[in-house]
């Protein structure tokens, strides 16, 4: 049996997925060019100003990371005073708005008190690229001489306001990052806006999918959709520290004993579900011990086995896929190859289409801005 494979499912996968997924889902955030949020999201896309100016004071929801972990200087350290960053044809933008932009790039810079030191340049140069893209959309919106209604604009403060607990919070914010000024505060929400409906009518108009381009694009890559033989299956598994003593092991092999009597008893999906969010020591409990579809050339060859023999609504007994390592598994189905139906995805194909047209107007957009923009890195 191939080492490697039995840790896909082992100790290494049940221990490391939470890691991998967390290093993937960080690594695809599209660090060069974005906008701003949508308009139903202006509360959520100001209240980042707040976190700004509250960041030198706020207290992590947990103990502070050490030192010794991979985070740079904490997100008080910045310590934002208006300092200029940039220059796009004149304008001046601060390091209270790079600061605003890295955090949303990422807010959980805040719950570990500072930004991954891998990670810090990216964040810091994908975050100047966001400030840039959005001077220039809006100057490029004044310079259309574009406007927001004044009744969309109070509504859009009334929303706004409307985020703080209480009058002295709010005015402790108005304080602190307009030096208590209405029409400051107004101004930064009109731009907001004005960016918004700019990128609705140059990119969010132009890139709605439809069902017959996406039709279309299934015809022409049918090597797309084309699913391998899966399984979709949950596990229970019981995993000893590395280097387990003989009694540890042993332990192991009870607690998987103990378990496989109550699995058995189970009569369906939830059920065997919810005994493994209790007992299981693998990620997978945390998704009911679920699977989903797992690629069967990627499982390792003992549970392959197991599951080949296996009737959907049954639990296996129990696996040892790796020294002292052990797993229970319900098989709640069987997926041969085959092709996806266009019916059963046409909708989040048109969703990725939509998506991949949007990118692609955002850096036409971009581009075209910024070839004659005077742009200073200061």
């Amino acid at each position: 049996m191939n080492t490697q494979d039995t840790k896909a499912l082992g100790r290494k996968m049940g221990r490391r997925a939470g890691k991998q997924v967390a290093r993937i889902s960080l690594a695809s955030v599209p660090l060069p060019l974005s906008t701003t949020c949508p308009t139903a999201l202006l509360p959520i896309f100001l209240s980042l100003l707040s976190m700004v100016t509250s960041a030198s004071a706020q207290v992590p929801s947990h103990t502070p990371v050490s030192a010794a972990q991979p985070f740079g200087p904490s997100v008080a350290a910045f310590q934002p005073v208006g300092r200029p960053v940039a220059r796009v044809n004149g304008a001046v933008l601060t390091d209270r708005d790079l600061l605003r932009e890295m955090l949303t790039i990422f807010p959980y810079a805040r719950v570990h008190n500072g930004f991954p030191k891998a990670m810090e340049a990216d964040i810091r140069d994908g975050a100047m690229k966001m400030l840039i893209f959005e001077e220039l959309v809006y100057q490029e919106a004044k310079r259309r001489n574009m406007t927001i209604p004044p009744d969309r604009l109070a509504v859009a403060l009334a929303q706004f306001r409307k985020q703080f607990p209480s009058p002295q919070q709010y005015q402790q914010f108005m304080q602190a990052e307009f030096q208590g000024s209405q029409k400051s505060l107004q101004a930064k929400v009109e731009r907001s806006l004005l960016i918004d409906k700019f990128l609705e009518r140059e990119v969010g108009s132009k890139a709605a999918a439809t069902v017959a381009e996406a039709k279309a694009f299934y015809d022409q890559h049918p090597e797309r959709f084309r699913v391998p033989e899966s399984f979709s299956f949950q596990s229970i598994s019981f995993l000893p520290p590395r280097g387990a003593t003989a009694a540890q092991a042993q332990e192991a092999r009870k607690r998987a004993e103990d378990a496989l009597r109550q699995a058995k008893g189970t009569r369906n999906y939830e059920e065997f579900g919810l005994l493994a969010e209790k007992v299981s020591e693998d990620d997978f409990r945390v998704m009911m011990g679920d699977h989903k579809a797992a690629d069967r050339s990627k499982l390792p060859p003992i549970v392959v086995t197991t599951l080949l023999a296996m009737q959907p609504g049954q639990v296996s007994g129990i696996i040892e896929f790796d020294a002292n390592a052990y797993t229970i598994l319900r098989l709640n189905a069987h997926n041969p190859a085959g092709e996806q139906r266009f019916e059963a995805i046409q909708d989040a194909l048109c969703a990725q289409l939509q998506k991949d047209k949007t990118e692609q107007l955002r850096s036409a957009l971009a581009a075209k801005l910024s070839k004659n923009a005077k742009i200073e890195r200061l």
